[in-house]
């Protein structure tokens, strides 16, 4: 994590300043920078493209197990583990929720004259009746704080 945040900043800052500061040595930046990428960074990276081109087939609907179900078909060797993490360090997500619902579920529009006129909700008559509480017990507090005559 060091060896990256030198190499994203060396252009402002000079890297044997910033091996100081963090604690690591130039040599080993160096070692780090010139090293090759490994086996499994580049086969992230293609799993990655996979797993960016199911989800972009299923319009972002499926999560792991069904990405994971779908690499599977197409011969694509990785565990589901490998796929979560993937995509969870990615910020690729399943889209939640339900459809929207169909016609014949829809609830009747209500009529635009009401016979009964709008009452107030429950709720708001509780929340007036603990204000009205709130305000008595500051106000017996305010007066059991002033001096008596």
């Amino acid at each position: 994590m060091s060896f990256r945040f030198i190499e994203d900043h060396r252009d402002a800052y000079p890297v044997r300043l910033m091996c100081a500061v963090l604690e690591v040595s130039p040599a080993g930046y160096y070692a780090w920078r010139d090293r090759p990428v490994s086996d499994r960074a580049t086969s992230n990276a293609a799993l990655l493209v996979a797993i960016r081109q199911v989800h972009q087939d299923s319009s972002g609907r499926y999560g792991s197990p069904r990405v994971h179900a779908v690499l599977r078909r197409q011969g694509r060797g990785a565990s589901r583990g490998r796929i979560e993490r993937l995509m969870h360090r990615h910020g690729i997500r399943a889209i939640h929720g339900t459809a929207p619902p169909c016609a014949h579920h829809r609830q009747p529009s209500r009529p635009a004259d009401r016979t009964e006129p709008d009452r107030p909700r429950r709720t708001s008559f509780l929340i007036v009746l603990f204000v009205s509480a709130a305000q008595r017990t500051a106000m017996t507090k305010r007066a059991d704080l002033e001096p008596r005559a």
